[in-house]
């Protein structure tokens, strides 16, 4: 007879082995707790627009074409410019001198920074023939125009239209460094030796200086910190922003005593704008947004002041289109005749007879 108490364990055991199976066919639920809601997908940010290329319809001012029967300037150069305010480097230029130049009278004077980009005769500006178009028509005064390279070390490269020197030329603290080093180059070092060869007026009001893109912060900085020597401004999409701190200009501008500047802005509504894929913004690196608040200060501050908004990139295609009429009004104000007798200011401007 079996014992009652074997015959209980046999149960038992027998009852442990089918929750074992059970077990092992269903899993474990926790029935107290009920199923897990899904998350919410996260929003999805709006796509950011594709931008068409808006440079596409500006197109090379006329006057920027070689005309016929228009004289043409020479270009003398390159030199090399040493530099004191940056030991260690150099500055490379070229000279444009019209034709209707005359030693015996005093010129005007234009300085661009960048100089390769706007001496190209096959770029995107071509100061040169644009002065020659303008000067013979005499829509601004005879001028020498200057075009100057950021400063480099021997053993590096020329700037070039492919490479403007960011990278390998001393062009990032020269340009966009708001101090008086630069100006010192420009005043102190280029302005003697041009002097020492050419008849220039000492007339700062007929001193020009401009530049695109960190060229034009720099050319701004030279007639900001020097005023004496130089008082117009021609500013291509200008780096007002904070690479080294040119966003702090509509500040500075407010804040100091009106300077006899005359200023020309240019800038598009797609130049670089800080906006990224992420959707972070940098309003500090809004090249756009900072020409506008320079716009506004200078504006505030009652400055000759004149600019012009358009649809382009970051880049000079706007530039080709409005460079000879940023001349024309940032010079407009040049002597002229108005003696009903003078034939001869009412005619072209002949070249100067050589001497």
């Amino acid at each position: 007879m079996e014992s009652p108490f074997f015959t209980n364990r046999l149960s038992l055991e027998t009852m442990l082995r089918h929750i074992s199976l059970l077990l092992a066919i269903f899993p474990a639920v926790n029935f107290a707790q009920t199923a897990p809601v899904p998350a919410a997908p996260a929003p999805q940010r709006p796509a950011m627009a594709e931008t068409p290329n808006t440079d596409t319809h500006y197109a090379l001012a006329p006057d920027a074409l070689v005309q016929d029967g228009v004289p043409k300037g020479e270009i003398r150069g390159p030199f090399t410019l040493p530099s004191q305010a940056y030991p260690g480097t150099q500055h490379t230029y070229w000279i444009y001198v019209p034709a209707q130049y005359d030693p015996a009278t005093p010129a005007s004077l234009m300085i661009y920074n960048d100089g390769q980009a706007f001496l190209a005769p096959e770029g995107e500006v071509r100061a040169p023939a644009v002065m020659d178009n303008l000067i013979y028509r005499r829509e601004i005064p005879v001028m020498l125009g200057v075009f100057i390279n950021p400063g480099r070390r021997p053993d590096q490269p020329e700037p070039s239209g492919s490479n403007w020197g960011d990278r390998d030329t001393n062009r990032p603290t020269e340009y966009n460094t708001l101090d008086d080093k630069y100006a010192r180059v420009i005043v102190d070092e280029l302005l003697p030796v041009l002097y020492k060869d050419y008849n220039i007026s000492k007339d700062p009001e007929r001193h020009g200086i401009g530049g695109s893109s960190s060229g034009a912060i720099a050319a701004f900085t030279v007639a900001w910190e020097r005023p004496d020597h130089f008082r117009k401004v021609l500013s291509n999409v200008g780096s007002f922003t904070n690479i080294r701190g040119g966003d702090a200009y509509p500040d500075i501008i407010l804040k100091s005593e009106k300077k006899p500047l005359r200023v020309f802005l240019v800038d598009g509504r797609n130049d670089n704008r800080s906006l990224h894929a992420d959707g972070t913004y940098d309003q500090r690196r809004d090249w756009f947004y900072q020409n506008v608040r320079m716009q506004k200060a200078l504006t505030e501050k009652g400055y000759d002041l004149n600019y012009s908004w358009g649809i382009q990139r970051h880049g000079q295609k706007m530039l080709q289109t409005v460079f000879p009429e940023m001349l024309r009004w940032l010079w407009r104000d040049h002597d002229v005749s108005t003696d009903v007798h003078d034939s001869v200011e009412r005619s072209f401007a002949a070249p100067a007879k050589k001497q």
